[in-house]
């Protein structure tokens, strides 16, 4: 803590702020605290969110609060309630081992009666949304002239949300000897008007335009057509089965939608829009930020202010039509110097959008397959087998179970107790992508197979191995092979082909030599596994082409016969509809 120190921060507060985990300060905090411990000027910051903004106005703002003064010595406007929740348990956090100190969050949606109650107890540091602020002044129940200082944080955020004329309001009952605090992740017209109006010869600090921790951020794209982009949705979800994201859609109702899906078809999932009440609202964040909930699918507005920690993806279901709100929902991952994954779905319509953000951004998007069955179901085996790896077992609670469960199971060998407790967990996986097809989009597919051999020389290379269908290996079993001899289930792996006897497959070139090596300690249902010479898919020996062109006519042939057959149902289908009259509920 000794960085913090040297900042000016008192020793409670850093021993606050220790426990919290807090290493080193960000670029915006060491800008901000000692200057706003030494001065008493006005201060503007343009800093996105995760860039440590609270920690950088509130550290300073607890450690002037005058103890012993029960009047509201510092207001905190900001423009959702989450936020403004979020900012009051920093705050309180920080403030563990500072006697005496009172805070209070006020914002709309719950009993006004109660904050009203809070403000006559005395309260030193204020929270507040600016329509409940505005309201609180009205009645008079919130004094301000004795504030000397006033936060601004997210003012972009409140003016575009229209809160103009209330921040008037607010700023205008405050003492003019006020110290102005103005945080921004970008400086609008309105911005600028109100430091203007507002404030004088402040200071301007300016943190990195991408969030600071964009450098940790991967930015993967999946091409699908519209049709498919819930069902790619699913399979980003199923093949990472750690995942704890935040789903971005366009409006509340698509919001509702993919969460009443999401959830109907058992995943851990719940929307968080402008239809919720106060209450659920913060029921839903509440299962979120404590992990028991893995996926949040909530619009833009619903999430301003959202500031969780150790979030894995971003997944943009909707693309935003302005490349700094990409921006803004990408930085929610990647904090504190850890990694993170921005997914954009997009569809062949959104092209120029991408094109944008990655100019606006100065990022560059990977594309990537939508998963496949395959391997969905080996990352959801995997993790199984972690889990019951790391499972905690308490041999008090299950000794009294113990003798009948082996009793009833003393006729199962290990292999097939195994298969069928495996089983019991994951039939579901398999069943359901048991004939999946690929649903990256066609033109993303020819685009990638147009660079095919550039990706064989540089990044994938190719083996065949001495099993195949006679030995009932499926490409399940392969990719199972691969990881064990690699010992991780992140190697990318390119085609599998398999043959009565043998399989053709490839997997990242970087790994090579590792797989040559440990393929030689792995077996396949007590048979040795052997490689063959390193495998071109684009140079695999072919059938006559003879033969091949006679397969393909009579198959197109089938197509063909098969597409009139199916016109004429489709035909006949439409004709006899419209001699009923269709009711429905739905429209």
């Amino acid at each position: 803590m000794t960085k913090f120190k040297k900042l000016g921060v008192n020793k409670d507060l850093c021993k606050a702020i220790e426990e919290l985990g807090f290493k080193k300060p960000t670029e915006v905090q060491e800008e901000s605290i000692p200057f706003l411990l030494t001065e008493n000027k006005d201060l503007i910051s343009l800093a996105q969110t995760g860039t440590g903004k609270t920690a950088a106005f509130g550290l300073p703002a607890i450690q002037q609060v005058d103890l012993k003064n029960q009047n509201v010595q510092v207001i905190i406007l900001c423009p959702t309630r989450e936020l403004c929740v979020q900012i009051c348990k920093d705050l309180e956090s920080y403030s563990k081992y500072v006697k005496g100190i009172k805070l209070l969050s006020v914002y709309g949606g719950t009993n006004i009666e109660t904050q009203i109650k809070s403000l006559k107890k005395g309260v030193q540091i204020v929270v507040g949304t600016p329509g409940r602020t505005k309201d609180l002044l009205k009645r008079k129940n919130l004094k301000l002239e004795k504030v000397n200082k006033v936060i601004l944080d997210e003012a972009d955020e409140m003016l575009s949300m229209g809160f103009k004329d209330d921040l008037d309001f607010i700023l205008d009952k405050t003492s003019l000897d006020r110290q102005t605090m103005l945080f921004s992740a970008t400086i609008s017209k309105e911005v600028k008007s109100i430091s203007k109006k507002y404030m004088k010869n402040a200071k301007e600090i300016t943190v990195s335009k991408v969030n600071s921790s964009a450098k940790n951020i991967e930015h993967h794209i999946y091409d699908v057509s519209s049709r498919n982009k819930y069902e790619a949705l699913k399979r980003i979800a199923d093949v990472n089965p750690n995942i704890y994201g935040i789903v971005f859609c366009r409006t509340k109702r698509h919001t509702k939608d993919i969460a009443n899906k999401f959830m109907a078809e058992g995943y851990n999932a719940d929307a968080i829009h402008g239809d919720l009440s106060q209450n659920q609202r913060d029921e839903v964040m509440q299962r979120f930020r404590s992990k028991s909930l893995q996926i949040l699918i909530a619009t833009d507005v619903a999430a301003r202010g959202l500031d969780v920690d150790d979030i894995t993806h971003v997944i943009n279901y909707s693309l935003p039509d302005d490349p700094e709100v990409y921006i803004h929902r990408s930085g929610r991952t990647a904090r504190a110097g850890k990694s993170g994954i921005s997914i954009a779905i997009s569809s062949n319509t959104e092209k120029r959008k991408i094109k944008s953000i990655e100019k606006k951004g100065a990022i560059k998007f990977i594309p990537k397959e939508v998963p496949t069955g395959s391997e969905i179901c080996s990352n959801q085996l995997y993790k199984l087998i972690d889990k019951i790896e790391n499972v905690d077992v308490d041999e008090e609670q299950i000794k009294p179970f113990l003798d009948n469960i082996y009793k009833k199971l003393e006729w199962l060998s290990r292999e097939e107790l195994i298969k069928r407790f495996v089983s019991a967990e994951f039939n579901r996986f398999l069943k359901y992508y048991k004939e999946s097809n690929k649903l990256t989009s066609k033109r993303s597919k020819e685009k990638r197979n147009s660079k095919r051999g550039d990706r064989n020389g540089k990044s994938l290379t190719g083996f065949s191995i001495n099993i195949g269908r006679k030995h009932r290996a499926t490409p399940l079993d392969i990719i199972s092979i691969v990881n064990r001899a690699l010992k991780s289930n992140s190697i990318e792996i390119g085609k599998i082909e398999l043959s009565r006897y043998q399989t053709f497959f490839e997997i990242d070139q970087d790994y090579k030599d590792d797989f040559v090596k440990n393929i030689k300690k792995i077996d396949f249902k007590g048979n040795d596994l052997i490689l063959g010479e390193p495998y071109d898919f684009e140079q695999k020996p072919s059938k006559s082409s003879k033969g091949n062109r006679r397969d393909r006519r009579d198959r197109r042939d089938r197509r063909d016969r098969r597409d009139r057959n199916t016109s004429k149902r489709s035909s006949s289908r439409s004709s006899s509809k419209k001699k009923k009259k269709k009711k429905s509920r739905f429209k």
